[in-house]
């Protein structure tokens, strides 16, 4: 009885006493064969049993196991210690205490959408601000951002708080909350929206408005877009600003006023690029800057320590505004200047002709779109003859014709400097076409030179073509050559001499 009640309570029992009593029966079997045969008769073979049971023993070893299971899969104290900084790290970031081979398995499993307050001082490592853009945008060009992603993020995260404010609507804490956290990273700010405030629909006027809308100062008030001082003051490593005054997607809601730049957000930008000394690269572009706003802000770059390109282009600049930009290349370190599509006359290019006969450091000058004429062509030309500085000129779509390419015909073999020379969309015509080769002829520094849509024949713009081909491969030989640096300075001597 006590062995039955064993058997029966212990399953691993009963089947271990099954097999030995057939085996005892088997045993029996041989030894007396009348009886016993008779009664073995009725039970399966050993053979068939012993397969039975071991199938049975595998069935159990399955259900109650797991088959995957090893010593070697056994998560060490390290690791779960790595789980739990992970798991709490929002509450508790722990990394610096770290090894550097577990710091690295830390942040390789911290999720990207942990709070900026808890990660912008505290990981550096560029692999997880790389997982933080990614997961966020899906297009990344980290080129533009010094190819590095912390960066990257920061700067474009701020872009976007600064396209989304709503003046009077968003609290201004949501910017300058993050400037703490982003100032030691931040270095261009680009920014083609700025939205206006909100403001209820007025009832309807008696007089029908024109479709150029109102845009004058008794509207601005309304008008006025998001203040940067605040913001650029603290970011003490900006280098570039980028600004578009304007509303991208307005569809049915478009209206002139919501591409106004008001005097107000005029004078408080000149403020603040006045107070940021390492500001490098300043662009306003499409934002309808005229004479008097492009003043405002020039006059606050005199004498700037740092600045060294300014783009003022496709705005409504005209004369005015450009003897400010001439002005400001006499008072200051300014290499590159663009005033392209904007509404400079003859007087406007002779004020920026005078300031270059005399500037030392303006390696690029670009008034394409403007029209400037003959009379302001050739005073350009002119400053070519004594300017050892500049290497870029556009000055496509001026109006310009065979005059101006008369006199640039005598400067070209004078000058040593330019590389690139844009004369497209002109009317400089065959005859001046064929004083531009004359003088191509004995230029060996220029590289690039377009006269498309010039009315130059096309016998001319092959030859100059040609002139430009040699130009380029004595300008490659030179690079490949063991004593290149020196070099063009030996040439220029001989071509001033000569």
């Amino acid at each position: 009885m006590q062995e039955t009640s064993t058997t029966a309570s212990d399953p691993s029992s009963r089947s271990q006493s099954a097999f030995n009593i057939q085996r005892q029966v088997s045993t029996l079997g041989s030894t007396s064969p009348g009886p016993v045969s008779l009664k073995t008769s009725t039970s399966p073979a050993p053979s068939q049993l012993k397969t039975k049971t071991t199938n049975v023993r595998r069935m159990r070893r399955i259900i109650s196991e797991d088959p995957e299971w090893s010593l070697a899969i056994v998560p060490l104290l390290t690791e779960l210690c790595i789980q739990h900084i992970v798991k709490n790290f929002q509450n508790n970031p722990i990394l610096k205490q770290l090894l550097p081979e577990h710091q690295k398995k830390v942040l390789s499993s911290l999720p990207p959408e942990l709070p900026l307050s808890v990660t912008a001082n505290l990981i550096e490592d560029e692999n997880y601000w790389h997982r933080c853009c990614i997961k966020r945008w899906s297009v990344c060009h980290v080129s533009k951002h010094g190819d590095s992603w912390k960066r990257m993020f920061f700067e474009r995260h701020l872009e976007n708080l600064l396209k989304l404010f709503i003046p009077g609507t968003t609290d201004p804490n949501v910017i300058l909350d993050l400037v703490p956290l982003c100032r030691n990273y931040v270095r261009r700010i680009h920014v083609d929206q700025f939205l206006p405030p909100v403001r209820m629909p007025t009832p309807p006027q008696g007089e029908e408005q024109s479709d150029s809308g109102s845009e004058g100062e008794g509207n601005e008030p309304e008008k006025n877009h998001y203040q940067l001082q605040a913001l650029v003051g603290g970011l003490k490593y900006l280098e570039e600003l980028d600004l578009v005054y304007g509303v991208k997607d307005c569809g049915m809601n478009f209206e002139w006023n919501l591409f106004l730049f008001t005097y107000r957000d005029c004078h408080s930008l000149a403020a603040t690029i006045k107070a940021c000394h390492t500001l490098k690269i300043f662009r306003l572009t499409r934002s309808k800057v005229d004479d008097d706003k492009a003043r405002i802000l020039i006059r606050s770059l005199l004498d700037h320590p740092a600045l060294e390109e300014l783009d003022l282009s496709h705005n409504l600049i005209g004369d005015r505004g450009a003897r400010a930009a001439a002005k400001l290349l006499s008072h200051s370190r300014l290499r590159v200047l663009n005033l392209a599509n904007n509404q400079l006359r003859a007087s406007g290019a002779q004020s920026l002709a005078h300031a270059l006969a005399h500037n030392t450091n303006l390696v690029s000058l670009n008034l394409r779109l403007n029209c400037i004429e003959d009379e302001g062509g050739q005073a350009i030309a002119h400053a070519l003859e004594t300017n050892k500085c500049l290497t870029v000129l556009n000055l496509g779509g001026n109006e310009l014709s065979e005059p101006t390419a008369t006199l640039l015909s005598q400067v070209l073999p004078v000058n040593t400097t330019l590389i690139s020379l844009n004369l497209s969309c002109n009317h400089i015509g065959q005859d001046g076409g064929k004083q531009l080769l004359e003088g191509m002829s004995d230029n060996k520094t220029i590289l690039e030179f377009d006269l498309r849509l010039s009315d130059v024949a096309q016998e001319s713009e092959y030859l100059i073509g040609q002139v430009l081909h040699n130009n380029r491969e004595a300008a490659r030989q030179r690079t490949l050559s063991p004593g290149h640096l020196t070099l063009p300075t030996n040439n220029y001597s001989e071509n001033s001499v000569g």
